[in-house]
């Protein structure tokens, strides 16, 4: 059978793996410009095609990707003048491989489908590197059918792709994980940030922590870089304060309110407002150590 014409859109860190991974697979790739050009000539350079806008890729592709950062930019590249709704045709599918909030996601969904275009949310676990092997956990959901009609695609991309029922519930999930990763990962840069205050060696704490109920991979990943100056973990601060935000916008838009992301989101932020948030998240025990002291 003749694979779908891809319609790729972001191209950094992770979305330029997971272009590689497609044309590695013999996927066509029409991507859309960016001001960096890195990704764009990687992928010209493999053959692939330049496209001028949203809507001329669309109008070019049976299946576009959207691999960005934020809802916000999301809904720029759905509505934005020449985006893709305007070049969308029935029959088409859109996936967000992002992190968005579910109501952004519930609304694009809807207004594709005034198109007979179907959306489906796609959340990445893992990193770029899982990604240009396709290895990626991929947590899909929306329309069923259309998840068997593009599976073989996120085979592609993914060791472990979950179709997770209606569209929007691939985003809850994702925000709900990263609101729990990211808390276990600032918790444990404070908890050796007050280790190294009352003189005790950081790997001690880790022994004991991790002898219990309290260990995992997120705490050994901040270990790794507190003990070792090992940073596993390939997801920026800022990334992080706009997911955990997110999922406090979440259970906002459904009527709730968050009791502990609070903590974790102001860290984070402040973080960012000293300029680390291009670090990355198990960077978090240095900012700790300097800033627990005489801190409210």
């Amino acid at each position: 059978m003749t694979k779908p014409k891809i319609g790729f859109i972001g191209l950094g860190l992770m979305g330029r793996a997971m272009a590689e991974c497609l044309q590695t697979a013999g996927y066509e790739l029409i991507v859309l410009g960016n001001r960096d050009r890195t990704g764009v000539d990687e992928v010209l350079a493999r053959g692939g095609v330049e496209a001028k806008s949203g809507k001329a890729l669309t109008e070019q592709s049976d299946i576009v990707m959207i691999c960005v950062g934020t809802s916000e930019q999301v809904e720029s590249r759905i509505y934005g003048e020449d985006g893709v709704l305007a070049g969308v045709k029935p029959g088409q599918v859109v996936i967000d491989f992002g992190t968005s909030l579910p109501e952004s996601t519930q609304k694009i969904g809807a207004d594709l489908a005034a198109q007979g275009a179907t959306y489906l949310d796609a959340p990445l676990g893992r990193t770029p590197a899982h990604a240009k092997e396709g290895k990626l956990n991929i947590m899909c959901s929306g329309d069923k059918e259309t998840y068997d009609q593009v599976k073989p695609v996120l085979d592609v991309l993914g060791e472990n792709v979950f179709h997770l029922g209606a569209l929007g519930n691939g985003h809850t999930i994702k925000l709900i994980n990263n609101f729990f990763g990211m808390t276990t990962a600032v918790a444990m840069s404070e908890a050796f940030a007050a280790a190294d205050a009352a003189g005790i060696d950081r790997q001690a704490l880790y022994d004991v922590m991790s002898a219990g109920p309290l260990r995992s991979g997120m705490m050994d990943f901040i270990r790794n870089y507190a003990v070792n100056g090992q940073n596993d973990l390939g997801f920026a601060i800022g990334n992080a304060a706009k997911d955990v935000g997110y999922y406090g916008q979440m259970l906002s838009d459904m009527g709730m309110q968050s009791r502990m992301s609070g903590c974790t989101v102001n860290a984070l932020s402040a973080a960012v407002d000293d300029g680390d948030g291009d670090r990355m998240v198990a960077e978090m025990v240095d900012w700790m150590g300097k800033n627990l002291k005489g801190k409210a």
